[in-house]
């Protein structure tokens, strides 16, 4: 039997799912949004499909989140307190329009709350943040932004003798087949953190012993609350994402999201939680790169790269905070 307060956990937790569902839509579908590659309700439909399947599709991801950050059995209400601080930095970014990390927004919480509850460093496992967060945190949007560079520069080789509209309309067709893939990664790295939280949950409060794997039961709540936020869409983050940063075209679209794809797809196989969002909006901003460097507004870039930058600091503060006002009550 659950207890109330973890079945409050529960609440925020896919309250925080949903929010990540609507506010990372864009990273799948704004390139094909924005080039007419689908229509918008199609291209979220298909997303919202696809995210489920993802989300069903691992657990590494999950373990890291519930077994390699903290090395404490924290109470309850310090989860509620971690998911609390993440939820509304979702909320403040997506308000602005800033496509920032819903992933590090927990991840940020999780630490601030441990270290609040704690009143000590010591129980954060800080080789696991480095190795699985920090790191992957810098290199991803790098490797991102190499990947996008890359392949756009051989896409401009390749078919450099081709009709353009020939050209368009194929890559048009391969856009459906390059944002369904993302949208399966996005599902993939995504979905498992808040599965990670639910099962840390989970073991804390003695339901699941230690060695336990997330649950089929947490998958599929997970994946479904995910798939009903994506389908809410996030139309202020998809303006930013499909046509702030650069001009998209139908080549640079496919490329953009083919690159990140096959980022997060391999951080997922390595238990690494990326930033979906940080690495597909890098990834667009190599395709716009190997255009040329000015055709990337650097302006807008740059507000990008600073709310990666605030997201792991401010989140921790604020699940910090919140702990210590739930801290009063319980």
């Amino acid at each position: 039997m659950l207890s109330s307060v973890l079945i409050a956990i529960i609440f925020f937790a896919l309250v925080f799912e949903f929010i990540n569902g609507f506010h990372d839509t864009a990273n799948a579908i704004a390139t094909t949004v924005y080039t007419q590659a689908l229509p918008a309700r199609v291209a979220i439909l298909m997303a919202a499909v696809m995210n489920f399947l993802g989300a069903l599709m691992s657990e590494k991801v999950a373990m890291t989140i519930s077994k390699g950050l903290i090395n404490v059995s924290v109470e309850e209400y310090v989860i509620i307190g971690a998911l609390i601080g993440a939820i509304i930095w979702n909320l403040f970014t997506w308000w602005r329009g800033l496509p920032s990390s819903s992933s590090h927004a927990l991840i940020g919480g999780l630490i601030g709350a441990t270290i609040s509850y704690s009143a000590s460093f010591e129980h954060i496992l800080w080789t696991g943040v480095l190795q699985k967060v920090i790191i992957p945190l810098v290199t991803s949007p790098l490797i991102g932004f190499m990947v996008g560079f890359l392949l756009m520069s051989s896409i401009f080789k390749i078919f450099a003798k081709w009709v353009h509209n020939k050209a368009n309309q194929l890559f048009l067709r391969l856009q459906i087949l390059s944002a369904a893939f993302m949208a399966f990664s996005h599902g993939n790295n995504d979905a498992q953190k808040t599965m990670g939280i639910i099962t840390l949950a989970l073991i804390s409060s003695g339901v699941l012993p230690e060695t336990s794997g997330v649950p089929i039961w947490v998958k599929i709540i997970c994946a479904v609350t995910m798939a009903l936020g994506t389908s809410a869409g996030g139309w202020k983050i998809m303006k930013t994402m499909g046509r702030s940063v650069t001009k998209l075209k139908p080549s640079s679209g496919f490329a953009s999201e083919l690159s990140a794809a096959l980022v997060i797809e391999s951080a997922s196989y390595m238990g690494m939680p990326v930033s979906t969002t940080q690495v597909i909006s890098a990834s667009i901003m190599g395709t716009g790169t190997a255009r040329r460097a000015s055709s990337v507004k650097w302006s807008v870039a740059e507000n990008i790269v600073i709310a990666w930058i605030l997201t792991l600091p401010v989140t921790i503060i604020l699940g910090g905070i919140a702990v210590q006002i739930l801290k009063i009550f319980m």
